[in-house]
């Protein structure tokens, strides 16, 4: 073990106040990160070494790294030339470069290494164990004693084992030692003992282990030992792992039989002012591989954490348990699936649940472990949590075996949100976005802008951690049927680091309600996939209020035209092979549902439409509550209840047609509608009862009937909902029905040719200008032509309304009203100026009552009638002012198309 029993007193006393104790002040821990977290996600500049490092130890500004390597180097990219570091090495706890202190481990025959580093409660002596047999040619056997002040090995300090030492603690006088040995100083002490801190000399502590040790601690009371290992038997009594013993004699006090799987480990012991902390490893199945509290005062556990992925060490700092794993499924504490492996996580000392820390390395050398310890170093009130191991990368860069974090200086800002908005009735527009990620910042501070101003709509406060990413969403009832809207989302963590605008999220506002989702809102979904996303990777939720969002997984084909439903929706395409939609939030799912798609496909290999199951990005290892078509295009609607029981259509649906499947389960059992119908039933009320996650286009079907060949959905689907209630076959027979009723359709149509006049050049054309200007004196009027489409058969002209976008130049907004009028004289893009500007004609169309500052997009509603008069043709605008207060917009030539005014126009029934 690295830590003292002075170092863990140490760090139990920091917790009693919120700073770090430096001379006689406090230094503030970073204020953005969210407590109770100490440091931040962002790692520092750090110099490496060519190996693994397995031990680390901190004393005056410099941090003790001892492993098994040849040398160091600076960090990727960084000045300076690699040093000879054998097996050990001393950096600067702040800048992370070496010091003057060198020290070489190096043994006769083998290979060298240091497994742990330990300073005295006085921070004065560092003792040293592995496998050595000198320090800088002086003779040592496996444990040293060096002076901190001089870097020098204490001759006088020679005790003598005879195998690897693994861990190490220390009191005021005595040094404990876990490891592989039989013999200390030619005695029998098998895998641990313990010496005299001054010299060396083996006490008559007697622990005697089996299997080799590799974790050793010292209460903070100095009365117990805590030991862990791959033992069966401490003492001759049976306690598999872990064990507590009297520090003197090494009688054991506590044994845990069985309280450990036989098949893992104790890997690191570490000690708060009231607990004790365990890691652990396993091989092979029904493995624990997590970590475990146990009180202090009795010796009794307070929690178990039981994530799998090797737990290489663990840290309690201030209130906070910090770990080195591999951990790649924590779905036994309802957290995330079997996946990507996470090599350092935090969780509260007082009970399981990861916080908002999450930097990463990834698995790199040797065994492929990753991080495998970690210490707290300070220097100049900044206090450093280091971390050693075997890895090649930190946060996606390289680093190798060694890198450090922070309690001050949050740089890392959050990922860009992903933001989309719809609209199903007049007046309102649900924004919805995909939380971000900030690796050190749990809660962040969203920020909505409409229409590219730069002065925030809203701002919303939502959580997120690395593995549980909500929709976030906001409803704006300041909108206007028959207008367009935009809006972008940024996300910002409390030290100020701002991400970029998520692209640009556009929505109408309809005339009239939207039919078909509307219903299925108002009957009650929790989760309503419409699939009309145009990026990667976010599926919005549009239930009212459900919040459950999606994955895309491996890029299904998006924006897939037409859609299941009349109106502006679109569908989603699977390509049977690998692409499907999981679910963002773990839940469980009761006995009473229903859950609805529509699809269309003409496979003949099957495939799962829609489904429950445990797992997200792979393959779940329990699932039911779905619906699977066969290879001969039947409906399959299953649960699983210690047996799989399922309703099955009799005629096939793979006919390249739009059809709609309803599946419910409730206190009368199962029914499967098709297209309205009722197709089957099954008196079936349960299932099996699970937490996981619902899957679009694809999941496991091992075992069910008639399994088809494959397990993924070829096809398209559009319209996905799921409801905490049986929904009624007069509600599925509306909602089939409404699908096909009329409904509004949206057209936008941008500027095809735009200019302005201006009487201060009266002969220059502007028609290439990337500008619009307007106002009345000193005169400026820009004129817009737009090539309008005919009404949809069937349709008339619902609204109509104008959108431009103001400039970024400084002014470009107006105090005054700005009319738009029909022009009725000719004009062209390329030739007209202000001497030959067309007439205009009356009453004005529409009106801006003013524009504020900021580059931003207005609207305003034109008369309805003189637009559906023009439609099929070209149709001319003019934008006048009687003020003398200049607007500056932007025009189609403006870059990127900034902001090309443009006519969006909706269509629907007379």
């Amino acid at each position: 073990m690295r830590r003292s029993r002075g170092l863990a007193i140490a760090l139990a006393l920091s917790l009693a106040g919120t700073g770090t104790a430096v001379g006689l002040g406090l230094v503030q821990e970073a204020a953005a990160i969210t407590p109770p977290v100490a440091f931040t996600a962002d790692a520092l500049s750090t110099w490496q070494p060519n190996g693994v490092v397995w031990a680390l130890a901190e004393a005056g500004g410099q941090v003790f790294v001892g492993g098994t390597f040849s040398a160091v180097r600076p960090p990727d990219g960084a000045a300076g030339s690699e040093e000879p570091a054998v097996n050990f090495a001393t950096l600067d706890a702040a800048t992370g470069a070496p010091t003057s202190c060198k020290l070489s481990f190096t043994v006769g025959s083998g290979t060298a290494t240091v497994r742990a580093l330990v300073l005295s409660p006085d921070k004065t002596t560092l003792y040293a164990g592995g496998y050595f047999g000198a320090v800088n040619g002086t003779p040592v056997s496996s444990l040293a004693a060096i002076d901190v002040a001089t870097c020098t090995v204490k001759t006088g300090f020679r005790p003598a084992f005879a195998a690897t030492v693994r861990a190490l603690a220390v009191t005021g006088d005595t040094v404990y030692a876990g490891g592989d040995f039989l013999t200390v100083a030619g005695q029998q002490r098998e895998r641990f003992a313990a010496v005299g801190a001054a010299d060396g000399t083996l006490k008559p502590f007697t622990a005697d282990a089996d299997e080799p040790g590799r974790a050793v601690e010292v209460t903070p009371d100095g009365a117990h030992v805590l030991l862990g290992g791959d033992f069966f038997t401490v003492g001759g009594t049976n306690s598999h792992a872990l064990a507590v013993v009297d520090a003197t004699s090494g009688a054991v006090t506590k044994a845990y039989p069985g309280f450990i799987e036989t098949n893992s480990v104790v890997k690191d012991i570490a000690t708060d002012a009231t607990g004790f902390y365990t890691g652990n490893e396993g091989t092979g199945g029904g493995v624990f591989d997590g970590r475990i509290a146990l009180e202090l005062s009795d010796f009794s556990q307070r929690w178990r954490d039981t994530c799998l992925g090797a737990t290489q060490a663990v840290l309690p700092y201030q209130n906070v348990l910090y770990s080195a794993s591999h951990a790649h499924d924590c779905s036994s504490v309802g957290e995330y699936p079997d996946g990507q492996r996470h090599h350092l996580l935090a969780e509260p000392t007082t009970g399981t649940g990861k916080l908002g820390w999450a930097p990463d390395t990834n698995d790199g050398i040797g065994e492929g472990i990753g991080p495998r310890v970690m210490a707290v170093g300070s220097k100049a009130g900044v206090k450093y949590l280091w971390v050693g191991g075997e890895f090649t990368a930190v946060n996606g860069s390289a680093q190798q075996s060694l890198t450090r974090f922070a309690s001050t200086g949050d740089t890392g800002a959050p990922s860009v949100p992903v933001a989309s908005a719809v609209s199903f009735k007049p007046g309102e527009v649900q924004v919805r976005w995909r939380t971000s990620l900030d690796l050190d910042d749990s809660t962040l501070t969203y920020k909505i802008y409409r229409g590219g101003s730069a002065t925030p709509i809203a701002t919303v406060l939502a959580d997120s951690l690395f593995f549980r990413r909500p929709q976030a969403s906001w409803t704006d009832t300041t909108v206007t049927a028959g207008q367009s809207y935009t809006y972008r989302v940024t996300a910002t963590d409390a030290a100020g680091n701002t991400s970029a605008l998520s692209a640009t999220a556009s929505v109408t506002v309809p005339g009239s309600v939207d039919a078909y989702p509307n219903a299925v809102r108002a009957d009650g979904a929790q989760l309503f996939w419409r699939y009309d996303e145009s990026a990667l990777p976010f599926v919005a939720d549009s239930s009212d209020g459900g919040n459950q969002s999606g994955v895309h997984l491996n890029a299904p084909a998006l924006r897939q035209t037409p859609g299941a439903v009349t109106g502006a929706s679109m569908a989603i395409g699977f390509n049977g092979t690998d692409t499907q939609v999981y679910g963002d939030r773990r839940q469980t799912v009761g006995n009473t549902y229903s859950i609805e798609t529509w699809f269309k496909t003409n496979t003949t290999r099957g495939g799962k439409l829609f489904g429950f199951g445990n797992n997200q990005s792979r393959g779940s290892s329990q699932y039911d509550k779905h619906i699977y078509m066969t290879n001969d295009g039947r409906l399959v609607f299953g649960v699983y209840t210690g047996a799989t029981r399922t309703v099955t259509t009799a005629a096939a649906y793979n006919d390249n047609q739009w059809h709609h499947v309803v599946a419910t389960q409730g206190a009368g059992g199962m029914t499967l509608y098709v297209d309205g119908a009722q197709k089957g039933t099954l008196g079936v009320t349960t299932n099996e009862n699970f937490a996981g996650y619902w899957h679009a286009g694809g999941d496991s079907l091992g075992g069910w009937p008639d399994r088809p060949t494959s397990e993924y959905w070829a096809g398209q689907l559009d319209e996905t909902a799921v409801y905490p209630t049986v929904l009624s076959a007069a509600q599925v027979q509306n909602h089939h029905t409404l699908a096909s009723a009329p409904a509004d359709s949206v057209v936008e149509v941008t500027a095809a040719e735009d200019t302005y006049a201006n009487a201060g050049a009266p002969d220059t054309n502007y028609g290439t200008s990337g500008s619009l200007a307007v106002r009345g004196s000193s005169f400026y009027a820009s004129y817009l032509r737009f090539n309008l489409p005919a009404a949809p058969a069937g349709t008339v002209l619902k609204s109509a309304t104008l959108s431009v976008k103001t400039s970024t130049m400084s002014g470009a907004g107006t105090a005054d009203t700005v009319s738009v009028l029909p022009v009725t004289g000719s004009w062209t893009e390329a030739g007209t100026t202000y001497n030959n500007r067309p007439a205009l004609g009356g009453p004005a169309l529409g009106s801006f009552a003013g524009v504020p500052e900021g580059s931003a997009v207005n609207t305003t509603a034109l008369a309805k009638t003189a637009v559906a008069g023009a439609l099929g043709g070209a149709y001319g605008l003019a934008l006048t002012s009687t003020g003398t207060d200049a607007l500056w917009l932007w025009s189609s030539e403006a870059p990127a198309d900034e902001g090309t005014p443009r006519l969006t126009l909706t269509f629907g029934a007379p």
